[in-house]
Order: C-alpha cells, then structure tokens, then sequence
C-alpha cells in the first residue's frame, strides 16, 4: 500500500515520510515494518507492515485540500455542550480518526474557547498537540520550514 518516500499521516503523531520498508526480528518475531522519518523533530518510528490499516495511516493531502482545509476556520466553532471532559473525549475521538478536517474542527473549536476562558491542562495539551499534527502535515504538504507552517497556522486559526 505504501511505498517508499510516500508521505503519510500517523494519527496522534503527525506526519513524516517513509524512509524504509524493513523486515526486523522482535521477541522473536520477523516482521516487515516501515520506518518512518517524522517531519517535526528528528524521531523515526517504526510501524508494523500488517497493522498499518488498523492504525488508520493515510497519505498526506493535495495542496488544495490543504487550502479546504484552512476554509474550515472561517465557520463557526461547533457547539460546545457538556463538561470539558465529555468535550475532550469527543476532541480525542475527532483526533484518532486521522482526518484532517477533523483536527483542524479541533484546533478551530479549541482556540475558540481558550479564547473565551482559559483552557484547562488536558485540552490545552490537546490543542497543542492537534496543532502540531497539522503543522507537520502543513510542511510537507507546502514544502516549506516548520516555522513558516507555524506562523501560517496562526493566522489562518486566529491563535
């Protein structure tokens, strides 16, 4: 499914670029793995070939979904009903999905109410972590440095 240099998204990590296609030997067990070169920072990760679909790896998106992407902080924040870790587990739940327009709904709903009153330690570590998601999907969508994804995120977001 994938390939070698594809660029792909790890839901709840973010995104990277597949430096290798490895058969590795693990408490005993051969199996194929893909290593994976994260954009932000310098980690590699190492996933096993036969979970990739249960892990909801995908490729990155086209510049113009990107663009899409970026609309969504235009519309109104979703509505925000019950307590903040109800609206956690939701957000979380959002996040695992690895879509896009979901952590972007995230980010964008987040923002809004930290905006209002101050987030509490769980979402704040929620919102950063989902902007850090899309930063590293931003990077190599665009081709541009982590800091220019950065500033470009902020003021699309409003942040």
């Amino acid at each position: 499914m994938f390939q070698v240099g594809d660029k792909i998204v790890y839901p709840l990590h973010g995104a990277g670029v597949i430096d290798a296609v490895e058969e590795k030997e693990i408490l005993g067990k051969k199996q194929r793995y893909y290593i994976i070169h994260m954009s932000l920072g310098n980690v590699q990760i190492m996933i096993p070939a036969d979970r990739i679909d249960d892990m909801g790896l995908r490729h990155i998106v086209d510049p113009d979904t990107m663009e899409n992407v970026f609309l969504l902080f235009n519309d109104d924040p979703s509505a925000s009903s019950g307590s903040w870790n109800q609206r956690f587990r939701m957000n979380m739940d959002k996040m695992k999905t690895g879509d896009i327009f979901k952590t972007t709904e995230v980010i964008r709903d987040l923002a809004q109410i930290n905006k209002e009153k101050s987030l509490g330690t769980g979402e704040k570590k929620l919102l950063d972590n989902a902007k850090q998601i899309l930063i590293s999907e931003l990077v190599l969508v665009k081709e541009i440095e982590e800091e220019q994804a950065i500033q470009l995120l902020d003021e699309a977001a409003h942040c």
